[in-house]
């Protein structure tokens, strides 16, 4: 388990970041038929990917929405991502043929969305917290003194170890 890393961090990554937020939104509780082999196909997902370090995907966090759970995952490339999607030999094709197989039975009974944001630049601040997000998905550092706002982050672009 990890523990709180106390004072001021921010991440640091290098190249192409992706991020990208896949949920589910059950609109028919009572219909566990419906949602739940969505609702058990994303572990599958995530552990294929987590144990393939040629992925792309840096890392993910586990969240509850409103309307259902949702993952924010972190990515190398976009072309991984998609790659990873569209790829029948892997868990996420054939969940998602699944998927719109159910879906079609009861219409409106559970929903899916995603978002993808290819990251030009990005800020972050975590003050005695364990690792998460982006810190966690990448590099965990300390905040250089010539970074202390988030203004100065957001300007580089990256961080300034040290300095």
């Amino acid at each position: 388990m990890s523990k709180v890393v106390t004072g001021r961090m921010t991440h640091q990554h290098e190249g192409e970041l992706v991020v990208f937020h896949i949920g589910m939104q059950i609109n028919r509780w009572w219909r566990p038929d419906l949602w739940m082999p969505a609702f058990f196909a994303m572990p599958r997902m995530l552990r294929e990917l987590s144990a393939d370090p040629d992925s792309g995907m840096l890392g993910y966090q586990l969240l509850l929405g409103a309307g259902g759970p949702y993952v924010v995952e972190y990515w190398s490339s976009i072309d991984k991502l998609y790659a990873y999607a569209s790829n029948s030999s892997q868990e996420h094709r054939p969940a998602w043929t699944a998927f719109n197989r159910a879906a079609r039975k009861a219409p409106g009974s559970v929903g899916v969305w995603h978002e993808t944001f290819v990251v030009e630049r990005a800020e972050s601040m975590y003050v005695s917290t364990k690792p998460i997000g982006l810190a966690k998905a990448t590099e965990l550092i300390e905040v250089g003194h010539r970074h202390d706002r988030a203004k100065a982050r957001m300007a580089d672009g990256r961080t300034d170890q040290g300095n």
